[in-house]
């Protein structure tokens, strides 16, 4: 991390600090939540991620030190989660509300026990909002809560999947796929449980038109890659075991995985050989 990131990361958490400790004393939320629509950073390619880490870092760290803080930041980060896309569209600067309470509930459900069911439960509401970065925020608080709860939340991903909704399964692929899979072996073994489930969802599809089912496939076309990437002897067996089946979805998946630097820097003769059994 840079110089001038650290520097900016460190002025947004005194800020957070600043906001959430007059919140605590007084209840109040317009000067926080004037904080965060000012540096959304929305309408923009991006939201502000450096100020939402800053949000959920604080938002953790206090919640961790004190049981009744605890409650008061879970109900104000539900609250912003909970603004609707109809108050708060795709680019409008309010959409970042969301995106941070998304954050802060994962956040609250790390360090707090009591408080991790019903995260992952607010975490798959989230997973059908119709605004993708919402949806972002959803993949990294799942990131998080496997981090600190993984039993729990491998066994909720679990759920998701087996739920045949396309929104909850694309949360549960990129949320996975984007943990230090390298460095968790088992927690890989799982990410590849959970894609080998998905994708025969996605193979025994008959509605393929919506924008929950093309979201869903989007994301397989990179999250396989970083399991397969972690798991390369039996990832590469199962990438050609899909290369066999007459599935334009599937094998679209299959390319746009191949595609990624992951693989094919890696593992170039590998690659080519399963391009040419799609061939």
């Amino acid at each position: 991390m840079d110089t001038g990131t650290m520097t900016r990361r460190n002025a947004y958490i005194q800020d957070i600090a600043r906001q959430l400790s007059k919140f605590l004393e007084t209840g109040r939320a317009e000067d926080l939540i004037a904080c965060l629509v000012a540096e959304s950073n929305l309408p923009g390619p991006r939201p502000n991620h450096d100020l939402a880490r800053a949000f959920a870092d604080t938002v953790r760290e206090y919640a961790a030190a004190d049981e009744e803080d605890r409650q008061v930041l879970w109900n104000l980060c539900v609250e912003l989660a909970c603004v609707s896309p109809e108050d708060a569209p795709t680019d409008d600067p309010h959409e970042f509300l969301s995106f941070c309470g998304v954050c802060g509930i994962a956040a609250i459900g790390s360090v707090a026990s009591a408080f991790t069911e019903i995260a992952l439960a607010q975490l798959q509401e989230a997973s059908l909002d119709p605004r993708w970065r919402v949806r972002e925020a959803v993949a990294l608080g799942v990131r998080e809560l496997l981090a600190a709860r993984p039993e729990e939340t491998v066994a909720e991903l679990e759920g998701w999947v087996e739920s045949g909704s396309w929104l909850p399964m694309r949360a549960a692929a990129a949320g996975i796929a984007g943990s230090d899979l390298m460095a968790e072996p088992d927690l890989a073994e799982v990410a590849l449980r959970l894609h080998r489930k998905i994708l025969v969802r996605v193979y025994t599809a008959t509605e393929r038109q919506s924008e929950a089912f093309l979201a869903l496939r989007k994301a397989l076309g990179y999250t396989l890659s970083r399991v397969v990437a972690a798991l390369p002897g039996i990832g590469f067996e199962y990438l050609r075991q899909l290369a066999t089946l007459d599935d334009r979805d599937v094998r679209w998946i299959i390319r746009e995985n191949l595609e990624r630097d992951g693989l094919r820097r890696q593992y170039p003769e590998t690659v080519q050989h399963i391009r040419a059994q799609l061939s």
